[in-house]
């Protein structure tokens, strides 16, 4: 499946994902069930008015998801301030949404533990992504921290759903990253007929993320249509603030910027109507320590 003849509609992407799950590359790909725990949080902060107590309930569920948002609520952030020892104070003082993403962050991790070598630290990366994509969403008017979180944390889930799936794909990984006449995805296709953009929309809709979110991750390496009118707004205001996230995370890294961004940084500035002055402060805050970490 070839990125350039990928569906642009969220319905479209749902139909291709279906029909290649049933009887095409997808069949063998080993999509680890999404945690319960995770299935009920997304239920709760689905409510217009989420219910604290059911969220308390959930985080409570799992010692060591309790004992993660504890230790983010005494971190760095929060200075000196008076130690919390309950999960209860340690959502006061996070707030809600930061809560739900840290266990969602903590529940994905623990549900596609990643064993390879050549995806060492993912999860941390996914993290970063994610936050950043948060504090994008808060400069940006219209879009949802929750949601760009989300995007930002499962991007690319579908690089270590491949790698416990499909026998050789290790190997994939090292050509694909070796070449320079094609592709990531296109190498991916050409060895397993799928790569890891229709399998991370795959987990996405498995996992019942929000459509917009699973076709963003389908979407997220179609850049060559960005801001085309056959796909949602939505979809594409996800994929331009991941390509900008990934910016910004590089800029505070004292990395050269991805060549995707080289290619398609100015069209996804276009259509999230950033200026040069926004661009101008937004590299700035990325350079600050806390500033990306702080959504």
């Amino acid at each position: 499946m070839p990125a350039v003849t990928a569906p642009r509609h969220v319905a479209d992407i749902e139909r291709e994902i279906d029909a290649a799950r049933r009887g095409g590359p997808l069949r063998q790909i080993v999509v680890p069930p999404c945690p319960e725990l995770l299935t009920r949080l997304q239920q709760a902060m689905a409510e217009a008015e989420p219910d604290l107590g059911e969220v308390a309930r959930i985080a409570n569920a799992d010692v060591a998801m309790a004992a993660t948002l504890i230790r983010n609520a005494n971190g760095a952030l929060f200075g000196d301030a008076v130690p919390v020892v309950s999960v209860g104070q340690a959502m006061n003082r996070l707030g809600l949404q930061p809560t739900a993403a840290l266990m969602t962050a903590f529940l994905a991790r623990h549900a596609i533990p990643v064993r390879s070598a050549q995806l060492a630290g993912f999860w941390e990366q996914s993290a970063r992504r994610a936050q950043a994509l948060a504090w994008v969403a808060t400069q940006l008017p219209g879009l949802s921290p929750e949601l760009a979180y989300n995007y930002g944390l499962f991007c690319h889930v579908g690089l270590p759903v491949l790698m416990q799936s499909v026998r050789g794909y290790a190997g994939t990984m090292m050509e694909a990253q070796a070449r320079r006449d094609r592709s990531f995805i296109d190498t991916e296709n050409a060895n397993h007929r799928t790569d890891h953009a229709v399998v991370g929309a795959l987990t996405a809709r498995a996992w019942r993320l929000a459509p917009a979110v699973m076709a963003a991750i389908r979407l997220h390496h179609s850049l060559e249509s960005l801001g085309s009118a056959d796909t949602e707004p939505e979809v594409h205001t996800l994929v331009a603030a991941g390509l900008l996230a990934d910016y910004l995370l590089a800029r505070r890294d004292g990395l050269a910027p991805d060549p995707e961004w080289e290619h398609y940084g100015r069209a996804a500035c276009e259509w999230l109507a950033i200026s040069a002055d926004d661009m101008t402060h937004w590299q700035a805050s990325a350079c600050e320590e806390d500033a990306l970490e702080a959504a």
